[in-house]
């Protein structure tokens, strides 16, 4: 449903005889000419009939990827039961709560050792280390062969949580002879392995060894590990930590609350507090990492953020990496904080962040242990899945054929016998935004009109036709937005009246008597985007008025 061939908005579909499970359902933030567009949802079209065959959602972890769908779709997917380990859940239910829902869905806690049952699919779960805790693998024993999903996952032997990814239980699940692995690509450019959390740690300590006024840290607020080493080394240089934006803010009391955030008496306070405090012992840990409009970072930098203003001497740390399509927005942030005073440290060699992700020889490794029969590379574009299939390829033990390794984008319909898997159906699968609070009213139709305005602009074109005779009586008056300056182009917009008033008084002069509203939209429409091509060579989106005199 989502994730294959592309980052973000996770879903899969498992499904045998009359029973189906589904594999997280996250959300995509949009590319850049997605105008208007706030998020992208996985397309679920293919469920709206099955949803009485849908037994349960199991869920990997927290992140807005792999969860954050659930909130826009769970209605329409028939409100299933939802499995997750306790800081997944509880992240969850906040958003829930946001769409008045929290009481409409089923939460089922897991732990990360214990098997459970969902319908007739025998469900292991197992730790894996990743930027945020709780978060799991799931070894899925079906009627047909025992399915691994593993998604954003690393071996880091030293995670924040202190859960490193279970190297042994990969292992065990390897001597099952699984038939087929579902897995993460993402990071299959990068050579070696993919360095630990504890790197991150000690460049906060450097930074806050040496930093001589307030320190901003911006992450992203579902990561719960970074916020708990921003805090620990705080704690070390004697500063008191402030969490800044309302998901931060939302997200950090629900793992205080189940223990996964750990910080000394008085440790956290109130960003008010904090700004009574000397610059020297203050820390700001805060969204806005990704150059969101509305987040507390990007905020502070437009100098709109009531709590925290800007000043020489802060110190402000990007702990995240731009996630593709956000470079713009981000590097407009950092410019203006620089332009504010501040020392921004960014990008990958100030150490400030780690991915969370395999890079090859993790994802070589995962192979040698687990040695399923059949691979699917996914959360990653079609680049990353074809590499990983090259590097699969080229292992000499085990030793994989291009047959083994399925390239499926969203809505491929892959169907797995315990000899055999092939790709059987490509579904139509597309994008469901949502606008606001709207889902699904921006249609692609929408989208494309609004990349139109931008591109080319607008011109209403506006005229009175006496409805006995169809004769232009008044007008055309004209008005242009995005397309021209009306003062600076008179002789453009005048010769455009005239375009109009010639193709009116051919068409009247054609025996027509009584007013044809259709006909005229049309005829005025075509008229005038012929002529502004001819002139301009651009298409500015063309509205007619038409008003019966």
């Amino acid at each position: 449903m989502g994730g294959a061939g592309e980052v973000g908005r996770n879903m899969w579909v498992l499904e045998y005889g009359n029973e189906i499970i589904i594999l997280d359902c996250g959300v995509m933030f949009p590319d850049a000419d997605m105008l208007g567009v706030d998020l992208v949802l996985p397309d679920i079209s293919y469920l709206r009939d099955k949803t009485e065959r849908i037994q349960g959602i199991l869920i990997t972890h927290g992140h807005e990827d792999h969860i954050g769908g659930i909130p826009h779709l769970i209605a329409d997917l028939g409100f299933p039961p939802v499995y997750g380990t306790p800081l997944t859940l509880g992240i969850m239910a906040g958003k829930l709560k946001e769409h008045r829902l929290h009481d409409k869905v089923t939460r089922i806690t897991i732990d990360d050792h214990t098997p459970f049952q969902v319908g007739s699919f025998t469900i292991e779960p197992f730790p894996i280390a990743h930027s945020i805790p709780d978060a799991v693998g799931y070894a899925i024993t079906t009627p047909v062969g025992l399915v691994i999903y593993l998604t954003d996952w690393k071996f880091d032997h030293a995670p924040v949580d202190g859960k490193p990814t279970d190297i042994p239980r990969l292992a065990e699940l390897g001597t099952r002879k699984p038939l087929v692995l579902i897995t993460d690509c993402v990071r299959v450019e990068s050579k070696g392995f993919t360095p630990s959390e504890t790197t991150v740690g000690d460049a906060f300590d450097n930074i806050f060894a040496s930093a001589p006024g307030r320190i901003i840290i911006a992450t992203f607020a579902s990561n719960i590990s970074r916020v708990q080493q921003a805090i620990d080394s705080a704690e070390a240089y004697g500063r008191k930590v402030a969490l800044v934006g309302r998901s931060m803010e939302n997200n950090s009391r629900v793992a205080f609350e189940l223990g996964y955030l750990k910080a000394e008496d008085g440790a956290v306070v109130r960003i008010n507090e904090a700004n009574s405090l000397p610059d020297d012992q203050v820390a700001i840990v805060c969204t806005g990492s990704q150059g969101e409009p509305m987040a507390a970072l990007s905020r502070m930098a437009n100098r709109d953020y009531p709590h925290v203003k800007i000043k020489p001497g802060d110190t402000v740390v990007f702990s995240a990496t731009p996630i593709p399509g956000n470079e713009v927005s981000v590097s407009q942030v950092i410019n203006n904080l620089f332009r504010l005073g501040a020392d921004v440290i960014y990008g990958s060699d100030a150490g400030v962040h780690v991915s969370g992700h395999a890079a090859q020889e993790e994802l070589k490794m995962l192979l040698s242990l687990v040695r399923p029969q059949y691979i699917v590379p996914f959360h990653g574009d079609y680049r990353h899945m074809v590499l990983y299939r090259r590097l699969a390829v080229n292992m000499t033990e085990p030793k994989y054929s291009t047959d083994q390794i399925i390239l499926a984008e969203d809505g491929s319909l892959i169907e797995f016998t315990p000899e055999t898997a092939r790709i059987v159906e490509k579904l139509p699968i597309g994008y469901i935004y949502v606008d606001g609070t709207m889902v699904g009213e921006a249609t692609n139709v929408v989208v494309r009109d609004r990349q139109m305005l931008a591109k080319d602009g607008i011109l209403m074109v506006v005229v009175g036709i006496e409805r006995a005779t169809s004769t232009l009586v008044a007008g055309p008056d004209i008005v242009s937005r995005g397309f021209v300056h009306m003062r600076q182009n008179t002789d453009l917009i005048e010769a455009t009246k005239g375009a109009v008033r010639s193709t009116l008084e051919k068409s009247s002069g054609n025996g027509r008597t009584e007013l044809d509203s259709a006909f005229v939209n049309r005829k005025i429409k075509d008229a005038v985007s012929e002529y502004l091509y001819r002139e301009t060579r651009r298409r500015p989106m063309v509205i007619p008025v038409v008003m019966e005199v």
